[in-house]
């Protein structure tokens, strides 16, 4: 098949886990003889159009304005904007026979119109990869009124994205509970997992390790890396480092970008934090070697969420073998996958005294580590491998 693949954010410069999942999906797709041409937007560029390989991936860039780390309305005009420009830009290379299916990906939600114009033109299906309920969870974080001209405006391009979609994929069982109890039976809905490669990174070079580099030799690192937003709740794992001041050899190191990094910066100087270490953004492979290098993977979730999200930075910790130490919101099916799989320990946001306690029981056996860590590759092969999740999608489009 021709497969259009299209995301706002992708390799090379991306640290996000989407863009790195989409490569992913790319290469796969590729390996079993389809053809695959990305569409994403590249901030700043010159030209309207580039077209380049990254790995035998063909990329079609189209030039936008910024989209990420920039202010609210700022990055609302550029995503509204952004199925324009990609269409103005990539329309002179889409014929009758361009693509026979296309794989889209939201966020963000603004590709609705982008997706119709291809399928208007090349007659085919297409499948949306859904991985996060937006706007639902700024409505549950108050960061806008339910009802409120912003929550319609960004309801309308979501509606709209889901309507281009002859399947939409959604990461849980309760993630496609919670659609269709918001949206009923409008829209074709399937779960799709999260995916990775299993390919795990493995470290030749001790002396150049960021572990060396900061001087933690010795210490049991819990490491968060990723979105530090408001969606993390990131004061909850905070409080979790806070309580851990006293286990000497603990050590939190966060690197990322998000609303909440001057936040979780602030609390660490009040509370005069010395088992705590905050890092900008690296890129993928930079952050490959960091997964190789760390003993503990951290994630929270709000607890405000109606949604079920399943980062996607735990399929990098279980790759790498790591025990998964997690909060997430009521109802979370991700807390039973987990602690069904001996993976790790995940607890209900606002219980502080349990992830502590989880917290304390990983600080003190290397073997319970080694086994938990060893139980979340297994979890990774037997449900998220990027071989069956590809096998889906193209199921999901052939059926239409």
């Amino acid at each position: 098949m021709r497969l259009a693949l299209i995301i706002d954010d992708y390799l090379p410069h991306s640290t996000r886990v989407g863009a790195k999942m989409f490569h992913e999906l790319a290469l796969e797709l590729i390996k079993s003889g389809h053809k695959v041409t990305v569409i994403t937007p590249a901030i700043g560029q010159a030209l309207n159009f580039v077209e380049e390989s990254i790995d035998n991936v063909n990329v079609w860039r189209f030039r936008s304005g910024p989209i990420k780390d920039v202010s609210k309305i700022n990055r609302a005009l550029n995503e509204t904007l952004l199925s324009f420009r990609a269409w103005r830009a990539i329309k002179h290379k889409v014929k009758r026979d361009s693509f026979d299916g296309i794989i889209y990906y939201s966020p963000s939600i603004f590709f609705g119109g982008l997706v119709a114009k291809i399928k208007q033109h090349c007659l085919c299906p297409s499948y949306l990869v859904l991985r996060d309920l937006f706007p639902q969870w700024i409505v549950d974080a108050g960061m806008i009124k339910a009802g409120s001209l912003i929550e319609r405006y960004f309801r309308f391009f979501e509606h709209y994205s889901y309507r281009q979609a002859d399947v939409i994929g959604l990461m849980s069982e309760k993630n496609v509970e919670v659609f269709c109890q918001a949206n009923g039976q409008r829209y074709s809905t399937e779960v799709l997992r999260n995916w990775a490669a299993l390919t795990p990174y493995i470290s030749r070079d001790v002396s150049s390790t960021l572990r060396h580099k900061l001087g933690l030799e010795g210490k049991i690192l819990y490491f968060y890396g990723g979105n530090i937003g408001h969606a993390q709740d990131m004061a909850n794992l905070m409080r979790l480092a806070k309580s851990m001041c006293d286990y000497e050899k603990a050590h939190f190191l966060f690197v990322g970008q998000g609303d909440e990094v001057e936040l979780i910066n602030e609390m660490a100087m009040e509370w005069q934090l010395e088992n705590y270490t905050y890092l900008p953004s690296v890129n993928q492979d930079e952050f490959k070697a960091i997964l190789a290098d760390i003993d503990v993977g951290l994630f929270s979730l709000s607890a405000q969420h109606t949604a079920h999200n399943f980062p996607g930075k735990l399929l990098g910790y279980m790759l790498q073998s790591l025990p998964i130490l997690g909060s997430v919101n009521p109802g979370n099916d991700l807390l039973e996958l987990i602690n069904s799989h001996n993976a790790g320990f995940i607890t209900v946001n606002g219980n502080d005294e349990e992830f502590l306690n989880n917290a304390i029981r990983i600080y003190k056996d290397s073997e319970l580590r080694a086994q938990l860590g060893l139980n979340a590759y297994y979890l990774l092969e037997n449900e998220f491998a990027i071989s069956s999740i590809a096998q889906n999608i193209l199921e999901g489009l052939r059926r239409q």
